[in-house]
């Protein structure tokens, strides 16, 4: 959104959609919260709240659209103070320390609400792509929900975190390892964000098998559709999380001991921070103090 690469950011522009605070005031009709109590926003702040979707708790995919806590003149969580609507604050159970949980509303809901639909039965195979952000939380999620766990990465130097996450095995791009587990997954769970080989990643399926795509590349898609049409193969994409599974989400985490690996920094850094994962330099996710 900072550099409009979806073409749809709006200026001036205070990002923040993982956030962690506590309340500090509210409006007279609010009745679900109280000063003090320490509350999470996600990516979402706002939606009809009267189609099927959102009556259903899944209001990321709500008919009319939902509105995003820092678009189109709404302002995100890089300041001291941020007035939202009640109806899209989330307690941070007990469990979850807040610098742990921040991540979890965005990176954490994005690659659960796949894969807690995916994942069928135990010892369901998984393959993790990309071990980032959002791939470091998918491995864990998906290893605690019982999967056996494959991380798929270009990035040799990830393979003992990988495994530290829960990951029973570990395969680098392109790899003789990555040709042999063709026709062996049932879910893959992609979690780049630039452009990769997505017809590489349905041949590692077996027929009827998942690949699911988080990771918003700019990029079109390309696959083969015999692999669609004669396999039964299915592509799919998934965006966040509604209010029912993000709040379903965090109790999984809290009772799991599930946690990003985070490195904080003083929000008067911003811009450094930004610069750190601009460069690939964030393991895994730098989360802000506020010390203004």
């Amino acid at each position: 959104m900072i550099d409009n690469d979806w073409g749809m950011a709006t200026y001036p522009l205070v990002p923040g959609h993982e956030i962690i605070g506590t309340v500090a005031a509210k409006g007279s009709q609010v009745t679900e919260l109280e000063i003090g109590d320490r509350v999470g926003y996600a990516g979402i702040n706002g939606s009809c709240g009267a189609c099927g979707h959102c009556v259903g708790g899944a209001e990321n995919i709500c008919l009319k659209g939902w509105s995003g806590t820092f678009m189109a003149g709404n302002h995100g969580g890089f300041q001291t103070f941020m007035r939202q609507p009640a109806k899209f604050a989330y307690k941070i159970p007990e469990g979850l320390d807040s610098v742990a949980a921040a991540p979890l509303l965005c990176a954490g809901i994005t690659v659960y609400a796949p894969l807690r639909r995916l994942i069928t039965h135990p010892g369901t195979k998984v393959t993790v792509v990309g071990i980032g952000g959002l791939g470091h939380l998918a491995i864990q999620f998906a290893a605690k929900m019982g999967a056996e766990v494959t991380a798929l990465s270009s990035s040799a130097n990830k393979e003992a975190e990988a495994k530290g996450f829960g990951a029973k095995n570990f395969v680098i791009t392109g790899s003789d390892a990555m040709k042999a587990m063709t026709n062996t997954q049932e879910v893959i769970i992609n979690t780049v964000s630039s452009a990769n080989d997505y017809a590489a990643q349905m041949a590692l399926l077996r027929p009827d098998g998942t690949l699911c795509i988080v990771g918003a590349p700019v990029a079109d898609v390309k696959v083969g559709v015999s692999d669609l049409v004669f396999a039964q193969k299915k592509l799919m994409g998934s965006i966040v999380g509604g209010r029912k599974d993000t709040m379903e989400m965090l109790q999984f985490a809290a009772q799991a001991g599930i946690a990003p690996k985070c490195e904080t920094m003083p929000l008067s850094k911003v811009n450094e921070a930004i610069e750190k994962v601009k460069n690939n330099q964030a393991r895994y996710r730098v989360v802000l103090l506020t010390d203004l």
